[in-house]
């Protein structure tokens, strides 16, 4: 049985959020609306975290700018004729700047009516029950809660030999708030983040060289998908320097460029790169600085993640993680699935979680998308399973809209029952068709389910029915 501890704080609840993220905001609006009496604790001053503020959401509306202004610049391509297209950066930045401002403010909406209070301040443990609020006027606030949830997300993870000015050498939200488009832009990663900011500075004028440890890009992609996606990458005129090892950064004090020593891991050879900006993107870590985990004694991993059990719990059965300082990839949505899955359990239900129906999207363009198994997972799992393949190419709303750029969509099925085992698709707006796949893997759908399911003419969707008859049976129109 829980022990309460007392408390002189004046203010109680049955749950205290501390993050105010995607997880956190959204376990705290599913726990009011489940009838506990919650608040959410948020330093940073506005909802939304990391995705909403400099992450998710400013990094899309780029990509979706960058990629008008690609097109105004190959219009000829269209048959559309007009004059060189420019753009100002400012006001650009000023339309990334508004959209989130507009829905960090609809989170703040939500929380009034959901009657969700909302604390402004950095929120740390004073024992089981009680969290010490630091409010930006920097006095101090202890409340009690039943239950608290911890879901302060991540942060950046700095490589050994460099350091973040912001400026120069720069994390993911550096790039979302450079002041002018680089000429010559340095990306150390090629994984998402990395792949998605390249993307939005290429297509605005800026040189990219992308350098990275492994072989390829986003190595644990399904490799048929992750091959074409290379090649379109470097169609677009990104630059790759694979099995580099970067050793470390430096600021040239004459041109105030960003010089990065590299190393050949497998001759040894030695290199620098110059570049107007370094993009260090490789990897997060999870964010738990002073929240107070050494005086409970909560353990996390060798990676800084927060050790819980399969009901999110941590050695404290009233305490919680979830998000980006548990296990598990580190994805808005799976975040929000944990936060809604602690305020069911709270509020007596079951908890239901499928972590292999859980979708996966690289918003480049083409965007990638994928859910449940690679092929390289399930060769080195032993199970036997069957491929269905179609190319982008041959489906005739991806050809009416000029956008084939060699895409694919790849579904895996199981070899004995067809069931529908993983799914992968490079495609325009792939991190919307993929839902029909998590659908199908969230109920154990088949191959044959899918290939039997009338999907609209024209549309690109038809895609996803071919590669489901060509793991089925046969496809028809390649």
């Amino acid at each position: 049985m829980l022990k309460r501890v007392f408390s002189t704080a004046n203010k109680h609840y049955d749950l205290a959020v501390i993050g105010g993220g995607p997880g956190g905001y959204v376990g705290a609006i599913k726990a009011a609306q489940l009838g506990l009496k919650t608040v959410c604790i948020e330093k940073r001053g506005a909802l939304g975290g990391t995705c909403l503020n400099v992450g998710c959401i400013p990094s899309k509306t780029l990509l979706n700018i960058s990629h008008k202004y690609h097109e105004m610049l190959h219009a000829d391509n269209f048959g559309l004729h007009c004059e060189k297209p420019t753009y100002n950066w400012s006001e650009i930045m000023n339309k990334k700047d508004g959209v989130i401002k507009g829905l960090t403010g609809g989170i703040e909406y939500l929380f009034k009516k959901n009657k969700v209070d909302y604390m402004k301040g950095w929120g740390s443990f004073q024992d089981q029950n009680n969290i010490i609020v630091k409010g930006q006027d920097g006095k101090d606030e202890v409340i009690n809660a039943k239950n608290i949830m911890i879901a302060t997300g991540s942060e950046p993870k700095i490589l050994p030999g460099f350091k973040f000015d912001e400026k120069v050498f720069i994390s993911s939200t550096g790039a979302l708030a450079l002041k002018e488009v680089p000429k010559h832009l340095i990306i150390i990663g090629a994984g998402v983040i990395g792949l998605e900011l390249g993307s939005v500075y290429r297509r605005m004028g800026s040189e990219v060289t992308v350098i990275e440890f492994a072989d390829r890009v986003c190595p644990t992609l399904d490799n048929d998908v992750g091959k074409e996606f290379q090649k379109a990458l470097k169609k677009d005129g990104i630059k790759f320097m694979f099995h580099k090892k970067s050793l470390k950064g430096e600021i040239d004090p004459t041109t105030n460029e960003a010089i990065v020593d590299v190393e050949d891991i497998k001759t040894g050879q030695k290199e620098q790169i110059r570049g107007n900006v370094c993009l260090i993107s490789t990897g997060r870590r999870p964010f738990t600085d002073n929240l107070g985990l050494e005086k409970l004694k909560i353990p996390v991993d060798n990676l800084g993640r927060v050790i819980i059990n399969e009901r999110f719990q941590t050695n404290y059965e009233n305490i919680y993680a979830i998000g980006d300082v548990v296990e598990g990839p580190m994805l808005a949505h799976k975040a929000e699935e944990e936060g809604i899955a602690v305020a069911e359990y709270l509020a007596g239900h079951d908890i239901h979680l499928n972590y292999n129906a859980i979708p996966g999207v690289i918003y480049t363009n083409p965007e990638i998308a994928f859910v449940g198994k690679t092929e390289q997972q399930l060769i080195a799992e032993k199970v036997e399973y069957k491929v269905g393949l179609f190319p982008l190419s041959a489906n005739s709303r991806a050809r009416a809209n000029l956008e084939v750029y060699n895409g694919l969509v790849k579904i895996i099925a199981d070899k004995k029952t067809d069931r529908i085992l993983g799914a992968h698709i490079m495609s325009p707006n792939a991190g919307d068709l993929i839902h029909e796949l998590v659908i199908a893997i969230e109920y154990g759908a088949s191959s044959e389910d899918i290939a039997r399911t009338s999907h609209a003419h024209p549309s690109v969707s038809e895609a996803i029915r071919e590669a489901s008859l060509a793991a089925y049976s046969k496809a028809i129109h390649v």
